[in-house]
Order: C-alpha cells, then structure tokens, then sequence
C-alpha cells in the first residue's frame, strides 16, 4: 500500500497525504481553497470524544509566484483558520489541539510575506501608534485598542505562535515523521517519505486560471435608479454559495459593497465586465470581504475606493504582506476617496454614512440614502457584526486595559437597530458574528439574513429573508435609456473628433442581448455587421493559441473585417448575458468614410490587432485606450547581438525578432514576439544589472510609461511579470 496519496483539487490546488506520519498537505492557496477542498470531501465534519469537528489539513504548500496569470497565488488566511478552529488545533481542551501547529511551507520570501498576511487579517491595525497614523484621533484610538484586547483575549499574538513556518529554498527539508519536501524548480515541489515521493506542480498553464468552487446561474438585470443586486449570503466556509456581499446601482453606475473570493465570476453571471464597476464601499479587510479586491485591478481605469481611513489602512497593509502592493501602487491602482466616519457622505448624488462596528479588525456598516418622493430611500448594509450578548459581555470600565465602554456598546445597538427599506445583516454567530434574534424588533422594511453556511433556523426564518444570488430589490424604479447613453459616452470616446450629430446618427441603431455562449463573430466568415459592447463579457479566441482574451464593455467587435470585407481572424463568444448596439455594415462604412477615418483606422489596424493579441493588453482593455495606447506608441528596431539594459520610463513590447533577458543572480527568459520589457520605474528598490540580448534583428512597439500607469490592468501584468524577473524565487 503506498505511503503517500496526492489528489489534484482544482487548477493550481493539489492535497498530498502521508496518514501513517500524520502530514496533510494543501499544495497551492488561492481564494476560496478551503470550499475546493470541502467540495472534494477531503474536509468533513466529524465529532471526537463527543466534540464536533473537521478534518483537513495540517499543513500549506505556498506557491513560490505572488501572482500568476493576474492571480493571487496565496492566500491562505482561511486554510489557516480552519486548522486553528475547524479542526480544533487552538482551542482549549479540543481534542484537535495536541500541540501541533499548522506547517506554513515554502520560500523564506512567501512564507515571511504570508506571516506577516496572516497576522494583519487577524488584528488589522497593531498599535495605537498605527491607528492615529490612520487619523483616528489619540482618544478614539485608545478604546480601539481596549476593544480589540477584548477581542483577542487580553494580547496581540504573533503569528509564529499560531503558525509553525517552515522555509524551503534549495536543500530538502523534512516536516515531520520522515516526511521531506524539496524545489525542484520554481513553483515544482518533491514530497518523499522513506522510497516514495510525489512530484507537484503549482504553475498555471498560460491562460489557466484559478476555479471558482460553485457554479452560478447566469442573470440579465435590469439596472434602476437605485437597486440593490446580491451576490451572495454565503461565508468563507459555504462552498455552495459566494460571500457576503452586494451590488448597488445608482443612476446607472456600478458600486460594489466588498469583494470577496471570485467576485470577478461573481460579476461576469451577472453581465457586470469590470470596466463597467465605478466604485467599490470596503467595510474592512477579512479575505471573505478583500479577496476578490485584485480582480477590480484588471480593468483599462482606476475603480474609486471607498472606505474610511483607518480601513483603508489596514487594507493596504495586508495587501502589502500578500502581494506586496505598496500605498503607493494601491492609489495609482483604485482612485482613493477616503470617507467620513459617522457622517452622510455625498458621492454624486449617492448619500453613505459608514459607522464604527467592533470587530477585531478595522470595520464598518454602511447605510446608503437616495431622497425621493416621499423621502430617503435606504439601505443598510451590515457585514461582520458582533451579537448584543458578546458585546454585552466585553463591557469593561474605560480605564480596563480590555473591553468596551457602556457609551460604545449603546452607541452600537442603536447602529444596527437605525431603520432601512432594506437591510441585510450578518447572523454567523460566534465570537465576532452576529445573531437573527437581536434584529427581531427591527424597524426596518426588509431584513435579509447573509454570512452563514447553514440552512437558517425557523426562528431565524420568521425574523427575516434570504437572498439568493442575483435577486434584486429595487428602491427607486429608474425610467431613462442608461444602455444608450452609455453607448454615446463610448462613441464618443472612440471618435473624439468627429461632430456629434454624425455620433447620433449610428445612436439609432438597434440594442440587442446576447444569451450567454452565443457566438457574435466567428472565425473564417465575414462580419455583417458590428457590435458596440454595452454590459456583460465577450471572450476572443484564435485556433492555434492557447486561453482566451476577455473583453468588457466598450469593446467594438468585427470592425476590422467589416471594414475590409475580409474573414475574421477571431470568434468573439458572449461569456455571460451582452447587451450590445449593433452597428450595420453599410452605415458603419458609410459614418466612417464620410468623417475621414477609413484610412486612419485601416493604417492603425495592424498594430492595434497585434497589441490587442498580445497577453499585455488583452483583457480588460476597452477598445477606447486601446486606441490612445496604438497613438502613443511607435516602433523600434535592434540589431542583432546587441545589448540593452530594459528602459526604466517606457515599455517594449517585441512585434518580431528573438531575445535573452539575463540577470547577473541567475534568472533568464527567452523572449519572443508579443514579451515585453522594461518600465522599471513601476518596481520599488528593483535589483540592477538585467540586460537584454538581442539574438535576431527585432522590431518592437515603444509604449511611454505614462500611457499605462493609469492602466491598472496593464500595471499590474507589468508587476506580475517584473516581481517573477526581479523578485521571487
């Protein structure tokens, strides 16, 4: 019987398992892990002496990348968590606490950055030192300080108490009970015990991607003048359905309450492309509520990010420790705005007052107002809350080193009873959850019950509601054409010269909805006509090349073989629901002449088709900057055998030609059509010496730095591939 069993989970995810050594191995933690490894069985409640409990795994193969394929590799706050409670390995007089800490496994780089992640998401800000550095003033932030004491029993414990790490580099290393893991490359680990060993491989295909754990019915939503859209009432343990969270439209615009795990699945089921998401409100920085924040990166402008400062703060600090993302890169990804506690803030219209709710972590509700007839439209939005009876309970003198003050706890109660058309609360129990029975007086005109992974009780159900994934509830019933509008803003946008009434002249086309699946232009065949994408996801594919390329609303599809009268050389394919104009041949051709742009198109159309192929500037890149980027760019050429140093304040993207980028610590990569090179100035206390070897006369396409930094999804491809050159292992 062999010794050792490795199972593949998910893309990126395996579990190696030694049981007569007692080692359970999670190899590779992106979000959501943990629901991949209750959908595969391989954690299971079971109860010991009468105790209810898990089982899983005991120890986490890190990823030796941050990120790969725009992904974030680890993330293994919630692993981590089910060991220390699930499983019982932490708590008093559990009999899955036999002294043993979880194994953190990997590079001293990943592990030390995962430590360090681990013990932001379990005490946000650390001192009252940080706290006023976040603005919160001397006095606020010393009953911040009692009230998380209270919540972490009396002392702020670092990480090496919970977590036992255990760095591999390049000589084997043993674990425990004869069980050793050795690199055999980057991200390709050996596991052995006595004669047996099991090879793993963490790095994703080109054009892989990390799964989400569920599935998720596609929805076509109509967007009102203030509605609510939920994307989930699950938590980080429902491996059935999504966080926590919501979607709220105002006039037309897209905001987002947190981001959890998957949000970018989340959104395409709902026809959401990130381009189209206007702002996100962040209620604090648990992986249930941040994880998914990386995937608002990926779009061609910088989303607004909402939250009050000392949030904020504690966002950017684990981010920092997970992906290592600076203050600085975070305010050139998210356009900041930093909100007022306990004041109706004014974001265009939009009224939102976040309030202080305890929590080991810096945290707020939200309540969001619109005046209509009639008055204020509500919603509350009220995500990691604590129940009246742990709050009662932590209820300590002001001059106790831990606890809460009375004032606090009232100030509190009256939050979360303040009265809304719609509310939706968090009834997850525990320690740092709330519960249904407090809100079962409450004024509010609906209550919906979210954050849990349980079937709610019939108390719970007579208190409140549910709602499930893509339901909507409509506060103001909007009665303008927002797809048309927005249709204009994009034509706009893509033809800034031409007069407006020739715009309006192609506004009388005709709107269509795509059904998910649904082929728009496919590859070999004319396009009869073009599409002027509105809502939802397009994926672009090309026989011969492996993955796909996403493309969000803005983009306008078959416009080169529409215009030449030529075979496409792509099938465009609707991932979720498309709302598109459909602009017919003849009069596109017609609008285009007429105004002078056939040959400018035309001309342009070669460079713009290769960089919209290339991996850089496929996804998430609307047609409009992609436009700006083909104006700014102009080509270069090298000869062959020569050397340069990749330049610091433009990019190079290689149009033709082959080359060797070589670093004096030992790391090389061949370089071919479609890499790119240089704009170093993106990457802090980046490592010198780098040189590129050119080893065939080169063309490639020179794009300033300026024309990416506002980029964030162009940005952040550039960090991922600069951190593998200049960063990690």
């Amino acid at each position: 019987m062999a010794s050792i069993r490795k199972i593949p989970v998910s893309a990126g995810i395996f579990w190696v398992e030694v049981p007569n050594a007692g080692v359970r191995i999670l190899c590779g933690c992106p979000a959501d892990s943990v629901k991949h490894l209750l959908r595969k069985g391989l954690i299971v409640s079971i109860e010991i002496d009468g105790v209810a409990c898990e089982t899983g795994p005991n120890a986490i193969l890190l990823s030796d990348l941050m990120i790969q394929n725009g992904r974030v590799c680890n993330q293994s706050e919630f692993p981590v968590l089910q060991m220390l409670y699930n499983q019982g390995m932490i708590v008093p007089d559990h009999p899955g606490n036999t002294g043993s800490r979880p194994l953190l496994i990997g590079s001293r780089r990943q592990v030390d950055a995962q430590m360090a992640y681990i013990f932001r998401g379990n005490y946000g800000l650390t001192s009252r030192e940080e706290l006023m550095e976040a603005g919160v003033a001397p006095a606020q932030a010393d009953e911040l300080m009692r009230m998380k004491l209270a919540f972490a029993f009396g002392r702020i414990r670092p990480s090496e108490e919970l977590v036992q790490p255990v760095h591999v580099e390049r000589e084997r290393v043993e674990l425990r009970n004869g069980v050793f893991v050795r690199r055999l490359r980057t991200n390709v680990f050996e596991i052995s015990c006595g004669e047996e060993k099991v090879e793993v491989n963490l790095n994703l295909a080109r054009g892989e991607s990390y799964e989400c754990a569920y599935t998720l019915d596609k929805h076509l939503l109509q967007r009102d003048y203030f509605a609510i859209w939920h994307t989930g009432d699950g938590d980080g343990w429902d491996m059935n359905r999504p966080t926590m969270g919501s979607i709220l439209v105002f006039q037309g615009r897209v905001f987002l309450i947190d981001a959890g795990p998957n949000i970018s699945y989340a959104l395409t089921a709902l026809g959401i492309g990130t381009n189209e998401i206007d702002g996100i409100f962040h209620t604090h920085c648990h992986d249930d509520h941040l994880a998914g924040l990386t995937s608002l990166m990926r779009g061609d402008r910088r989303i607004a990010y909402y939250a009050v400062p000392m949030v904020r703060a504690s966002v950017v600090k684990k981010l920092a420790s997970m992906a290592r993302i600076s203050e600085h890169d975070f305010n050139q990804l998210f356009d900041v705005h930093d909100l007022t506690l306990e004041e109706w803030n004014d974001i265009e219209g939009l009224e939102v007052r976040p309030i202080l709710s305890p929590h080991p972590v810096e945290t707020t509700i939200f309540y969001f107002r619109v005046m209509w007839e009639g008055g204020y439209r509500v919603y509350g939005h009220l995500a990691d809350i604590a129940s009246f009876d742990v709050l009662r309970k932590m209820i300590a003198p002001d001059d106790a080193p831990a606890g809460i003050s009375q004032s606090l706890f009232d100030k509190t109660v009256e939050a979360y009873r303040q009265k809304a058309d719609v509310k939706k609360i968090d009834i997850g129990g525990g320690l740092i959850h709330g519960a249904a029975v407090d809100f079962r007086d409450d004024p509010s005109g609906k209550l919906i019950l979210a954050h849990t992974a349980r079937r709610l009780t019939e108390e719970e159900r007579t208190i409140g509601s549910g709602a499930p994934f893509g339901t909507v509830d409509v506060l103001i019933e909007g009665i303008s054409d927002e797809l048309r509008r927005r249709a204009f803003g994009y034509l706009r946008d893509y033809f800034p010269d031409v007069p407006i009434h020739r715009i309006r002249h192609l506004m009388n086309s005709r709107m269509l909805v795509f059904n998910p699946e649904v082929i728009l232009v496919k590859e070999g065949q004319r396009a009869s006509d073009i599409y002027l994408t509105l809502s939802g996801t397009v994926e672009m594919l090309r026989t011969g090349l492996p993955g796909r390329n996403l493309l969000s609303a803005g983009s306008i599809i078959g416009e080169t073989p529409a215009l030449l009268d030529t075979e496409a050389g792509e099938t465009y394919r609707a991932v979720s629901f498309v709302q598109a104009m459909r602009l017919p041949r003849d009069i596109y051709l017609d609008f285009v002449t007429r105004n002078d742009l056939y040959r400018d198109i035309v001309d342009s159309r070669d460079e713009w088709e290769f960089l919209r192929g290339s991996w850089l500037f496929a996804d998430g890149v609307s047609c409009m900057t992609l436009n700006r980027l083909v104006r700014a760019t102009e080509p270069v050429s090298f000869e062959r055998e020569s050397v340069i140093p990749p330049p610091e304040n433009e990019l190079l993207v290689m149009r033709s030609g082959r080359a060797l980028l070589v670093a004096p610590w030992g790391y090389e990569e061949q370089l071919t059509t479609g890499s790119h090179f240089g704009a170093t100035a993106l990457i802090q206390n980046a490592r010198h010496g780098i040189e590129v070897r050119f080893l065939d006369p080169t063309v490639a396409y020179r794009v300033p730095l300026d024309c990416i930094v506002n980029v964030p999804v162009v940005r952040w491809k550039v960090l991922e591939t600069q951190r593998r050159r200049y960063e990690d292992y």
